[in-house]
């Protein structure tokens, strides 16, 4: 089989739902088997963006808020969309003031990886930010955020004991971890 083939065949396709920031799509399909099936796509209309932050003393910034669509508590990285056709460092330092307050005059690409590829199409870009200075953060009226600057060590700790469970974020702590480890940090 051919890595490049799409082994999946449409027979008929209709969205369900759309909002500013999702579209959901029912397929009906013939699976790579030939059998008949059905499929489910969440396509978003933004990229997820991530800022992991690192300072010159290896402390980093999670911002905690409640999540409501797996009704718990969630500390994470700062986090957001960026639009399709915005530069997604351009929305990575939008988001990072926002959320924080901080600006970096360091950038650094981490990650690219897709969410959760069964289900959605969601692509995120993940940045390191370094060398911050601090200015007054500016979250949106959907956002009640509450920071915490902490070692790396600490919030790798929350990782490994669950408390840090948001995708993104584990993704750059690992990457991170691994950097630190290999010196290139």
């Amino acid at each position: 089989m051919s890595e490049h083939k799409n082994p999946w065949t449409v027979i008929d396709q209709k969205e369900v739902y759309k909002n500013n920031w999702i579209t959901l799509t029912h397929f009906d399909v013939l699976n790579p088997s030939g059998g008949k099936g059905i499929y489910g796509k969440v396509h978003f209309n933004n990229y997820a963006i991530g800022v992991f932050v690192l300072d010159e003393h290896l402390n980093t910034y999670l911002v905690g808020q409640y999540r409501f669509t797996i009704d718990k508590y969630s500390w994470e990285m700062p986090e957001g969309g960026g639009l399709l056709t915005e530069d997604p460092l351009e929305a990575a330092k939008r988001e990072l003031e926002e959320e924080t307050g901080l600006r970096a005059a360091d950038w650094q690409e981490l990650l690219q990886m897709h969410l959760s590829n069964s289900v959605t199409n969601e692509y995120s870009i993940i940045y390191l930010a370094r060398g911050l200075s601090q200015h007054t953060p500016m979250p949106e009226e959907t956002e009640q955020l509450a920071i915490k600057k902490l070692p790396f060590e600490e919030a790798y700790k929350m990782m490994e004991d669950h408390i840090i469970t948001d995708s993104m974020t584990i993704a750059a702590l690992l990457k991170v971890k691994v950097m630190l480890m290999e010196g290139r940090l």
